[in-house]
């Protein structure tokens, strides 16, 4: 199960103690504020895109979105997501768990400056359940290799 994997990382990393779990679902934004107890844009999601012939995984703060021009500069492509069914094989975790965390080769984290406005947020940890509290330093720290971009665009 996917959240073995990310547990068995942090465990590695002497962070094991601060994965959270729910008895309640934290698959979409809004649920995992709920379930954590913070503002939506806190929630560190991560969107998923075909890039050639890997997948670009983009951090981003909970109220962004992907500002099409930007994400064509950066990657040289159109903004492309996976599908549903293609997450799990490709990224390691299933649609509603999917993390930077302990993912397939062929995956690239970048990290989205949207995150950069919080003290702490909160990606989830592999399963639609399950997040842990990170500073942007320390999510940049556990992402490695990453790459910081600003591909998003935040509500007007």
């Amino acid at each position: 199960m996917a959240i073995d994997r990310v547990k068995a990382f942090f465990a590695e990393r002497g962070m094991e103690g601060r994965v959270l779990e729910f008895d309640t679902s934290s698959a979409t934004v809004e649920l995992a504020a709920q379930a954590v107890g913070c503002e939506p844009a806190r929630i560190a999601k991560t969107l998923s895109f075909h890039v050639g012939d890997r997948v670009a995984l983009v951090v981003a703060a909970g109220d962004a979105r992907i500002d099409n021009p930007k994400f064509k500069a950066q990657f040289h492509t159109k903004a492309k997501m996976l599908k549903a069914e293609e997450a799990e094989q490709l990224i390691g975790h299933a649609v509603g768990g999917v993390c930077p965390f302990a993912v397939n080769d062929g995956c690239d984290v970048y990290l989205d400056a949207t995150l950069r406005r919080f003290e702490t947020v909160f990606p989830a940890c592999g399963s639609s359940n399950s997040a842990i509290e990170l500073t942007p330093a320390e999510l940049e720290d556990l992402c490695q290799p990453c790459t910081w971009v600003d591909v998003c665009k935040l509500p007007a």
